[in-house]
């Protein structure tokens, strides 16, 4: 089952904020990040998208140019990073980023989700999206997705906001 991951275009955030479940809007830029995505768009069978309006916001643009109607999914969701959210990544306590080093995948001392949790509402994500789909998601469920597919260095990949990337 072929499925094409795209991560949203670029959120109004500050740099160096710690995001996850945190509903943003996007950058004054969406206009013109929209337009490069439609214009690399591979074929869709289906789009499906995280609640987060920065990912429905962009699925909603896809679905009006594809005349297709969009799918919103929990599953899809950015991890939710607990007290750590809307913090400076620089703010938090080195002990408790060090903690999550050490226990990557079970860590959620933060009082949000391990990736563990992520991963497997990943997994689940995957396995109910149809064939041929457009998921709009984030950056940890598509490196969740990989790592999910095989890929052994998928934790550490990156992709542009507006990147996409087949599994």
């Amino acid at each position: 089952m072929a499925l094409t991951l795209l991560r949203h275009t670029t959120p109004q955030v500050a740099a160096g904020v710690c995001y996850g479940v945190t509903d943003l809007d996007l950058a004054e830029s969406f206009e013109q990040e929209a337009e490069a995505v439609l214009s690399e768009l591979p074929d869709v069978a289906a789009i499906v998208c995280s609640p987060l309006l920065r990912c429905r916001r962009l699925a909603e643009r896809i679905g009006l140019h594809l005349s297709r109607e969009v799918l919103v999914s929990t599953d899809w969701r950015e991890m939710d990073f607990g007290v750590w959210e809307g913090q400076g990544w620089s703010d938090l306590p080195r002990a408790e980023l060090d903690a999550w080093a050490a226990d990557f995948h079970d860590y959620a001392g933060h009082g949000g989700e391990s990736v563990a949790a992520l991963h497997t509402r990943v997994r689940q994500g995957l396995a109910a999206a149809p064939d041929g789909a457009l998921i709009v998601t984030h950056m940890g469920c598509i490196k969740a997705a990989l790592v999910e597919r095989g890929d052994a260095d998928g934790w550490n990949a990156r992709l542009p906001f507006g990147g996409m990337v087949r599994v």
